[in-house]
């Protein structure tokens, strides 16, 4: 009897629990059975992935405190996301589980859903999109829940995170607009209504209206209940009060982040502290009070993790005091500290290259700008003013560096053999002690470490056991090493200083040790006066040429920190050394004149003096006409440099390459400094070119590459160098032995002398392609100095070529027996180039029948 009411019960229970897992059935059974399976179940799980998920992204995203905070910490990039492009598996599996809800537990009986755990399945399926950042379909999830339960608990929390929504899809007008009509009419919980406030300030944010994001975060921060969020939003209207200029209120939002003290995350703590530090005027009665609060933040263990900021502002601190010293140590400790912050070791590289800059350190600025150009975005406005400043820094360094080299070897040069070999013992001297006392502080490093490791338990384990497992022994191997051989690569043959040495062909022992004995013998030239002595040139002619070189140097110094960085103090003093040193013909009269323009702006007695001498001693030069007549001179005219360069530039496309070369050399030298010097240059070096060909043609690209390095005709002839110059290099004839495919030309050679028969022949050609009805076309060429041609070109074979010259030949109407020779278009191109028409002429030419 009782096994029957077990199997009956049994029975029953299995019935209800099958009757009750249909969706189709509006009983409470089955409703009860749904929910309790959606909210202890499928959503619960999903919830802790969700908010898992969410704490994976806070963690992992790292605010940027140089500019005003978003509202919510989510990082979100350009990409466009599909469904099935996924980020965090955690908010995969929370939209794998509302799916589920949704799919197995939804209870749409007469258009009404039964389950009331249905809306919170599409509330989570809309947040887990909305991380993943594929806000479109996030959207649809919060709309649906909005338009199917009007009546649900959450239909609040749906409509904010619409709002969010389209704030991140930048329809920031339309989440105000449905913002203000929930705030009118619907009841808020306090924590829905901070929300709300909260999204929208970010609206207002991102429609640069930040004095009404402060009204609205001030509503959010006095209505959330998380103290993480009121930290933030303190912070965020702080850094809108700066934005609009108004540092007490700014200071007084950052206080009450202080007042939070632990409530609130550190981080905002210490980046409250500091952005009030930055609000605060030092002044001589607060100055003391600063320093001991930049102290106590320094030294406080508890802000190890921010040292980096602090180091920071304690650098500035003592740079605005004009402790220049302290201030260069605390911002090489805050480069030190800083971990993965780009815009702080830009700051920090920034303000270095500046200080550098102000004390005319050129080369370390350039270092220091250099490394803050690594640190900026390259699109930012910023990168563009570092990387110009950069830019005419790599001038100054340079010429700096040639001006250093020259000037030490010159006064070597001058020197009395005895001070000279006084000097280079010294040099070796400090150089021995240098390097023993870089070796002996590295043995004492190293001595201090074996010491301490043989205090450990290992340290004793390995105690007289063997050499490599001993690790005292060890310490004093590597040390002995190092004394004996310097630092060296583990590699074969290591103990060749030389590597450019042969390996003798023979194992044999005595000549290994013969080569290592030539690499210490060569290692050993640097401490011996003679290899020095070597090195000092004897011949007058070097030394002229290290003195022609300085005094361009110096020149092309002061013109850049005249016109370039406004320092007249150093342009003078480089352009005044340029006229003490016996310069050039050609630097007097520039220098002469930037002096001049230095002086007056300065306002210095020494102008009028310098103008006289110009004026009297310069007569007919630019310089002079500028000083009696500028209004003329700026007016502009058929002399302005431009105008001088632009007829130059005619002659260059009339092939009037001798007139334009010895004309550019005429105005490269009255406009030495001048902007458009380098264009003279450029158009000489084509010019040269055409008549001289390839290996001048390089050699004179090379000069303008060398001495114009950073003017756009300077990098120019780089980029030639580079690219086009390897393509002319080929100076080897094609074979035209054959039917050889490809263009081909008839050239008829004059000399330069001879130019009204080569323009009668230009003329009768062009006659005989307009009678003949040919397609081809005549052009006249410079070839050299003595000889030009005149050219047919664009016949399809040699055979057309010669058949068009026998024409011309035989033909009553034209009768042209000169001389001429067929070429192909490749060949003609380098013998042009290579100006190797004899060679052509010899080795390829088709004798004419």
């Amino acid at each position: 009897m009782k096994l029957q009411t077990k199997i009956i019960g049994t029975v029953a229970i299995a019935a209800l629990l099958f009757n009750a897992c249909s969706t189709k059935k509006n009983a409470l059974v089955n409703r009860e059975w749904h929910a309790l399976n959606t909210k202890f179940n499928v959503l619960y799980n999903g919830n802790i992935a969700f908010e898992k998920g969410r704490e994976e992204l806070k963690a992992n995203y790292k605010d940027n405190y140089w500019d005003v905070l978003p509202i919510e910490r989510l990082e979100v990039t350009d990409d466009v996301k599909l469904d099935s492009e996924n980020n965090n598996p955690n908010f995969i599996i929370a939209e794998e589980k509302a799916t589920k809800a949704i799919q197995k537990h939804s209870m749409v009986i007469k258009d009404k859903e039964r389950n009331p755990q249905t809306d919170e399945a599409f509330l989570l399926l809309g947040k887990a999109r909305y991380f993943d950042q594929r806000f479109i379909p996030a959207q649809e999830a919060f709309n649906y829940v909005l338009k199917n339960y009007l009546q649900s608990d959450k239909f609040n929390e749906a409509r904010i995170w619409r709002e969010k929504t389209n704030v991140r899809l930048e329809n920031d007008e339309l989440a105000i607009k449905n913002l203000k009509k929930l705030f009118k009419y619907d009841q808020l919980s306090d924590q829905e209504y901070a929300d709300a406030r909260a999204v929208m300030a970010q609206a207002y944010i991102n429609l640069n209206a930040p004095d009404t994001a402060i009204q609205q975060l001030k509503r959010a921060s006095v209505y959330t209940k998380k103290q993480e969020e009121k930290g933030r939003y303190f912070f965020i209207i702080g850094q809108l009060y700066n934005k609009l200029n108004k540092k007490d209120s700014a200071n007084y939002a950052f206080d009450k982040i202080i007042d939070l003290n632990r409530r609130s995350p550190r981080v905002y703590f210490i980046n409250a502290h500091l952005q009030k530090i930055m609000n605060t005027d030092v002044t001589a009665s607060n100055k003391e009070e600063m320093l001991e609060y930049l102290t106590e933040l320094e030294e406080n263990r508890e802000n190890r993790p921010f040292l980096d900021k602090i180091y920071r502002q304690v650098a500035q601190y003592h740079l605005d005091q004009k402790q220049d010293s302290l201030a260069l140590v605390y911002f090489d400790k805050s480069l030190r500290a800083t971990t993965n912050d780009n815009r702080l070791n830009a700051l920090n590289y920034e303000n270095l290259g500046e200080y550098y800059f102000d004390e005319h350190n050129y080369k370390d600025a350039g270092a220091y700008f250099d490394s803050t150009l690594t640190n900026l975005v390259e699109t930012s406005k910023k990168h563009r003013l570092i990387k110009k400043k950069l830019d005419n820094l790599e001038d100054v360094i340079k010429y700096e560096d040639i001006v250093q080299y020259t000037d030490s070897v010159i006064t070597l040069y001058k020197l009395p053999k005895d001070k000279q070999l006084a000097y280079f013992e010294k040099y070796i001297e400090e150089k021995k002690e240098k390097e023993e006392a870089a070796a002996k502080k590295e043995k004492e490093r190293q001595n201090a470490g074996v010491a301490a490791f043989a205090n450990t338990k290992a340290g004793k384990q390995n105690k007289g056991k063997f050499y490599f497992y001993n690790v005292t022994s060890l310490g004093y191997g590597k040390t002995d090493f190092k004394t004996a051989w310097g630092s060296r690569k583990l590699e074969d043959d290591w103990r060749w200083s030389n590597k450019n040495i042969i390996m003798p062909a023979e194992d044999d022992n005595a000549n290994v040790d013969a080569v290592a004995d030539n690499a210490e013998e060569a290692e050993g030239k640097e401490y011996s006066v003679a290899y020095y002595m070597d090195k000092i040139p004897t011949d007058v002619a070097v030394i002229d040429s290290l003195k022609t070189e300085q005094n361009f140097a110096n020149y092309q110094l002061g013109l850049i920190y005249k016109e370039k960085f406004k320092e007249n103090l150093l342009a003078a003093g480089k352009l005044e050394s340029v006229l003490k040193s016996n310069p050039e013909e050609r630097l007097i009269l520039p220098s002469k004149y930037n002096l001049y323009k230095i002086y007056e702006e300065s306002g210095s007695n020494l102008a009028e003096a310098m103008k006289q001498d110009i004026i009297t001693n310069y007569q007919g030069s630019r310089y002079a006409e500028v000083l009696l007549n500028p209004e003329a001179i700026l007016a502009g005219g058929s002399d302005t440099p431009q105008a001088r360069y632009t007829a130059l530039y005619k002659m260059y496309q009339n092939q009037e390459y001798l007139k334009a070369i010895t004309g550019a050399e005429e105005n490269i030298n009255r406009y030495t400094g001048d902007e458009i010097a380098p264009k003279f240059e450029m158009l000489k070096a084509m010019a040269i070119g055409r008549i001289q060909g390839f290996d001048a043609f390089k050699e004179a690209l090379n000069y303008v590459a060398l001495n114009y390095p950073n003017n756009p005709e300077g990098k120019r002839a780089q980029d030639m160098i580079k690219n086009q110059l390897t393509q002319l290099e080929k100076s080897d004839f094609v074979n035209q032995e054959g039917n050889v495919k490809g263009s081909w030309k008839v050239v008829f050679t004059f000399e330069r002398s001879d130019d009204v028969a080569a323009n009668d022949l230009f003329e009768l050609l062009n006659k005989s392609i307009v009678d003949l009805k040919y397609k081809n076309k005549v052009s006249k060429d410079i070839y050299n100095l003595e000889q030009q041609f005149v050219i047919v070109h664009g016949f399809a074979s040699e055979e057309f070529a010669l058949g068009y010259a026998e024409l011309l030949k035989n033909n009553k109407d034209y009768k042209v027996g000169r001389e001429n020779f067929v070429i192909l278009s490749d060949n003609y191109k380098v013998v042009q180039v290579h100006k190797k028409l004899n060679e052509y002429k010899k080795t390829l030419l088709t004798p004419k029948p």
